[in-house]
């Protein structure tokens, strides 16, 4: 990742098709960053929209320096739109959510505030506003990542988290390893927790993600964290000369 610059805070954010959500999603940002009297800059990484999403970027630039744009050629998937925002980044701590507005930029805040304590916070969808089906397979599957992996994050699906910039300077991130951000943290011996966010129904455009989409794709991936943290090497050194 580049070094540290001036910027305290990156707002790192996938867009797949979200043209009607951007520029509420703009003002929303604007309002609630403001707030914070911090430094910041906002990212907003294309991956491959066929709607117009990154031509609206740029006109909103004109207007706003403090938004970049990273535009991929093809969809590449959001575990490859957070790489290229962390590795575009200049901010010493890094929130990440989705450009659907149904993350609300207003708990950016309370994410900051547990940044005192902790390397990693997670945003906990407490009252999901989705469809019920989506609500039920987000539950199963949050409940067998746990089980499996021996984890207690309550919500990995939810995109608003934020980490300290050298969370990932380790870290090689895989396709679909997005969803494991807290487990890769902790094995790296950062500090993560979690705190319960606001969730808004989608008002424009279509969800990317359904059950077929995710199932298998997600238990590959969760397979391999299983076996990266069984093979984990652990030492103690109780003497070096």
């Amino acid at each position: 990742m580049n070094s540290p610059e001036t910027t305290e805070l990156s707002i790192v954010i996938p867009v797949y098709n979200e043209r009607d959500n951007l520029i509420p999603l703009e003002d929303k940002l604007e309002t609630e960053l403001q707030k914070l009297k911090l430094s910041y800059e906002i990212i907003l990484i294309d991956d491959g929209s066929v709607d117009g999403s990154s031509q609206l970027i740029i006109s909103m630039q004109k207007n706003n320096p403090r938004i970049r744009l990273i535009q991929f050629g093809h969809n590449h998937g959001q575990s490859a739109a957070f790489a290229a925002g962390f590795k575009a980044a200049k901010g010493k701590i890094l929130v990440t959510l989705d450009a659907d507005l149904q993350n609300n930029p207003a708990d950016i805040s309370l994410l900051l505030d547990e940044m005192q304590n902790f390397d990693v916070v997670c945003g906990w969808r407490h009252k999901r506003n989705d469809p019920w089906i989506k609500k039920i397979s987000s539950k199963i599957g949050n409940a067998v990542r746990n089980k499996l992996s021996q984890e207690d994050i309550a919500d990995t699906g939810c995109s608003l988290k934020a980490f300290r910039r050298e969370c990932f300077d380790n870290v090689k991130l895989f396709k679909g390893m997005h969803r494991f951000f807290p487990t890769l943290m902790k094995m790296e011996g950062f500090r993560v927790t979690q705190v319960k966010v606001s969730h808004h129904p989608r008002l424009y455009g279509e969800s990317k993600y359904n059950i077929r989409n995710r199932l298998f794709s997600s238990f590959q991936d969760l397979m391999a964290i299983r076996w990266m943290k069984k093979r984990q090497i652990n030492y103690d050194i109780i003497k070096e000369d």
